[in-house]
């Protein structure tokens, strides 16, 4: 008999003294428990997805639960097939998820948006409410999918969290509404909304994944991201209701299938549908990433001489 896996994705805002020593003490708790998947630890907490057995995971979360810093965790757990992540990775890092905030950054624990569950988001979304629902993921992860009339701010990565608030100033006395994968950077994104002077500001509780669960295929439309071999996840795709919304950069067909792009130092992340690779041969940005626009795109002159060894 196949042995169930499954895949558990959390987080905790937490005071956490010694980041190096909790990472080793941690990696030591996974091990034990068969784990792989990449699990961050900082001053601010934990941030983690993690892959084991039925019964190694929820061992492992027992174990957690000891730890009174670690209650009350919103345990996000979707079936796994063994082969999610490669090995496991534990790692310090100065944040949990990088903001680069500087004077600006925000402890969630002092400063976050009101907390709204799913429930509740899905009967605003049925009623006349006037909100707004800001996605605060990367660019190439809503492109798969997302909430059905949300505003899809153009992030490269987190750090453009302050630059992307510069555009939604008229938001400012309206509802918003916070979203993310599974909670961890709307939490920290509607904090730092509030500093700015936002004054109705939400976050869905359990992120994306968890509104996905108890609507599929409703108001969220496509696929949800994920940072794990899977690429995509989505609920009862095979229903009717589901929406393919990612289209090929190449061809403008509908498609999921995530590439990166085979032209030298780029790499860069997009949806590129296997016909167009079956015709045209490794995966390349359309006009967007020749190896000249690259090097207008960097900035640091050590680096900008680096990369010109391979431009031609």
């Amino acid at each position: 008999m196949t042995e169930a896996y499954q895949i558990l994705l959390f987080y905790k805002y937490v005071h956490i003294a010694d980041p190096v020593d909790f990472a080793r003490e941690h990696r030591a708790i996974c091990e034990k428990y068969n784990l792989t998947g990449r699990i961050i630890i900082s001053h601010e907490g934990i941030n983690a997805t993690c892959e084991g057995t039925l019964k190694d995971t929820e061992a492992y979360i027992a174990e957690l639960k000891k730890d009174p810093r670690f209650q009350n965790i919103h345990w996000k757990k979707s079936p796994g097939t063994g082969s999610a992540f490669p090995k496991l990775s534990v790692k310090a890092r100065p944040e949990i998820v990088s903001g680069h905030l500087g004077v600006c950054d925000i402890d969630p624990n002092r400063v976050t948006g009101k907390r709204l569950e799913p429930e509740e988001l899905h009967a605003w979304i049925n009623s006349k409410k006037e909100f707004y629902i800001v996605d605060m993921r990367n660019a190439y992860e809503h492109k798969v999918g997302h909430f059905a009339g949300s505003i899809l701010p153009p992030m490269e990565n987190f750090r453009d969290l302050q630059k992307i608030t510069k555009g939604l100033k008229h938001l400012k006395d309206k509802t918003v509404v916070t979203v993310c994968t599974g909670g961890i950077r709307c939490e920290k994104a509607s904090g730092y909304l509030v500093s700015q002077g936002f004054t109705d500001v939400y976050q869905l509780n359990g992120g994306i994944v968890s509104y996905m669960e108890k609507y599929p295929n409703e108001d969220f439309l496509g696929k949800l991201y994920v940072f794990d071999q899977r690429v995509t996840m989505g609920f009862y795709t095979d229903d009717p209701k589901h929406q393919v919304i990612g289209k090929c950069e190449n061809c403008g067909e509908p498609s999921e299938h995530y590439v990166n792009c085979a032209t030298p130092v780029c790499h860069r992340h997009f949806i590129s549908c296997e016909s167009c690779i079956a015709k045209n041969g490794a995966p390349k940005c359309k006009g967007k990433c020749t190896n000249r626009q690259l090097l207008k795109r960097i900035k640091s002159p050590f680096l900008k001489k680096i990369v010109s060894v391979f431009v031609k």
